[in-house]
């Protein structure tokens, strides 16, 4: 990345006042958690994934997914959010933030401070269990204990299946985090997908579906994105989410005060 890029980099977060943020995995990698799809990935650990069907007519596979889910917890409960996580949350707190859509299921953005109002969970988050009957939420930590000492599957006190409130394979996406991520496209005066590949849909259209508005589109990625070689991309960053994004929000900032 040259000098040039990154000020460019300020210029559009400077002149922003509803800025779209799209994140990936490379954003969390700075928190300890491996890309999901990297060889040392959480994706399934030698594991098959277990099927949302499965989930709810086997018991076999709940257990499956719940052991699954395990080894990630462990993970994500020790993870803390780091300095790209924080620089989103600057950007919120001085008003210049359309949305966060993320793809993300570690529940970092919400922990480091990214309201609710402002924060769009597309896949998910291992931050809670849902009850897939009465869509109770609740803290996962006492049903992870649970499943640990027992090795059964946990259950809500409707009756209901409990699961990890993420999205599994074959299991639709929440309607309303769709409706939220079209109307942040919609108001968005600048994109910036921060550590994606770009290669999940139907995530990977809503960053598209901005910048195809007109509005400038920032890519920051260590590694090829299927969106590099698209006439809508602004500016490409090959560089570590981490080490550019926080110090150009911050620069930005001080430009604009």
């Amino acid at each position: 990345m040259t000098t040039t890029e990154f000020s460019r980099l300020v210029e559009y977060l400077r002149a922003a006042r509803r800025a779209l943020v799209f994140t990936g995995a490379g954003v969390s990698t700075g928190s300890g958690i491996p890309d999901f799809r990297g060889p040392q990935g959480l994706w399934t650990r030698g594991q098959q994934p277990v099927y949302y069907q499965e989930f709810m007519t086997s018991e076999a596979a709940r257990i499956r997914h719940w052991e699954y889910k395990l080894g990630q917890w462990q993970t994500l409960a020790r993870a803390k959010p780091n300095a790209a996580h924080a620089a989103i949350v600057r950007i919120e707190k001085h008003d210049q933030l359309a949305a966060v859509i993320t793809q993300n299921i570690d529940g970092l953005h919400a922990l480091a401070g990214t309201s609710p109002d402002f924060l769009v969970e597309l896949h998910g988050t291992n931050a809670l269990v849902s009850c897939q009957t009465c869509g109770e939420r609740s803290h996962p930590g006492p049903h992870f204990a649970f499943f640990e000492e027992s090795r059964q599957p946990p259950t809500c006190s409707c009756g209901g299946f409990l699961k990890p409130a993420t999205i599994s394979f074959g299991q639709a996406l929440d309607g309303r985090e769709l409706a939220r991520a079209h109307q942040a496209t919609e108001r968005a005066d600048l994109v910036i997908a921060l550590g994606s590949t770009l290669s999940v849909q139907p995530a990977a259209s809503f960053p598209l579906r901005a910048a195809l508005t007109g509005v400038p589109y920032v890519i920051i990625n260590q590694g090829a994105t299927d969106h590099d070689r698209l006439p809508c991309v602004s500016l490409r960053l090959e560089a570590d989410v981490g080490d550019v994004f926080p110090a150009a929000v911050d620069a930005s900032l001080a430009a604009s005060s």
